[in-house]
């Protein structure tokens, strides 16, 4: 979220590809990455391990973790129903992922159908994103938005627990990501080794006295 880029964690964490050929093609997939201009939104259909391993933890001090991860499930309903899933992540202070899936995945909502989304996002939207759903919802009463968070972003902040609250009011419902939310995403949203069994979710140390944390200091705001 911080206007100074971090360095993202190297591939190296994942373990080296086991063949020159796999290594050829990570090493297209890295340039590619690096290629993008920096306004660009990134989306794909499911993002690295070390990311989610980093960006998503539900740390109390999220220093370095100036990204935003947004997972995301569209289910469009009308004569029938089409759940569509993905994920993006802002590349540039400039576009925060919560403002390019109004921009881009779902850019207006037809009046005839109804829309149910959820997000798993790695921190919970800042003022400027938080403002903007509240008047995309007031706008579109088809529209329902379940935001599940791994953190809460500068939640002291008085302006911050205003703009929260008028999303609950507006309809949004809130919630801070359980152990079993963040399994969800690693197993719906995780790249995993292809060739291997699923690896299973890891819970780290304090996952659960964090979710404990965020829960209580939501509850207080909203």
């Amino acid at each position: 979220r911080m206007a100074e880029k971090q360095e993202e964690p190297s591939n190296t964490q994942n373990g080296e590809p086991d063949n020159a050929e796999e290594g050829e093609e990570k090493k297209k997939k890295k340039l590619k990455r690096e290629d993008l201009p920096p306004f660009e939104i990134v989306t794909g259909e499911r993002l690295p391990a070390i990311f989610f391993k980093f960006q998503f933890r539900n740390v109390e001090y999220s220093s370095g973790r100036n990204k935003t991860f947004l997972c995301y499930v569209l289910e469009t309903q009308g004569r029938e129903s089409v759940t569509s899933r993905g994920y993006l992540e802002d590349e540039h202070a400039a576009a925060h992922a919560e403002m390019a899936f109004f921009n881009t995945i779902l850019p207006k909502c037809e009046s005839s159908l109804r829309y149910n989304v959820t997000w798993y996002v790695s921190s919970s939207p800042c003022v400027t994103c938080a403002d903007r759903i509240t008047e995309t919802l007031k706008k579109n009463k088809n529209l329902r938005l379940t935001i599940m968070v791994g953190r809460l972003f500068m939640w002291e902040e008085p302006e911050m627990q205003a703009a929260l609250k008028k999303m609950k009011s507006a309809g949004c419902k809130l919630r801070i990501m359980k152990p079993q939310d963040f399994e969800y995403v690693w197993q719906n949203f995780v790249e995993q080794e292809e060739g291997e069994e699923a690896k299973a979710f890891v819970p780290w140390e304090d996952i659960q006295e964090n979710f404990n944390y965020y829960e209580e200091k939501l509850a207080e705001i909203l």
